[in-house]
């Protein structure tokens, strides 16, 4: 790469991890072409991006960002995971890890919080955005549901007494 593209990939990148929430830093060791392919696909459908740069490029992407307490980690051969889901990415580089002892996750960054691996692996435990979105509609959903059921119950209640009253009048 000449200067010129050194800076607007520098630029671009910077530009991801101004929209990113949460950035996974890892180690890359002797990834082959196609786990690396596999890795960027489960990425991808996790809503996230992988991107394996020079530590001095990703560092200077860095610079002026949230995400500014990595720099240090960015040593050897590191790749960036980033999302603006922080659950999404996490998972998605804890599960590949898992299955790839190639892949190591060295740490993270949610916004100006540093994570270590622990700390990375346990928000990767965390329900995803959308699952938790579910569970607040459905926790708001809840008491209107059960508000609604005790409301028609004394009127059930009700047509069932007139109706064996009913019911007990033409017996007699």
């Amino acid at each position: 790469m000449n200067r010129t593209e050194k800076r607007e990939f520098v630029a671009s990148l910077a530009q991801m991890f101004a929209a990113a929430s949460m950035i996974v830093v890892t180690r890359n060791q002797g990834l082959t072409v196609a786990e690396a392919t596999e890795l960027r696909r489960s990425m991808r459908a996790a809503g996230a991006s992988f991107k394996v740069a020079k530590n001095r490029l990703a560092s200077l992407a860095l610079a002026g960002t949230p995400f500014e307490g990595l720099r240090p980690w960015l040593e050897g051969p590191t790749a960036l995971a980033w999302s603006r889901d922080p659950v999404a990415v996490a998972k998605a580089a804890v599960q590949f890890a898992k299955t790839n002892e190639k892949l190591v996750v060295v740490g993270g960054a949610l916004g100006t919080q540093l994570l270590d691996a622990a700390g990375v692996q346990a928000l990767a435990e965390l329900p995803s955005l959308e699952t938790l979105r579910a569970q607040l509609a459905g926790l708001i959903a809840t008491p209107a549901t059960r508000l609604a059921r005790a409301l028609q119950a004394p009127a059930g209640q009700l047509a069932r007494v007139f109706g064996a009253y009913a019911r007990a009048e033409k017996a007699a």
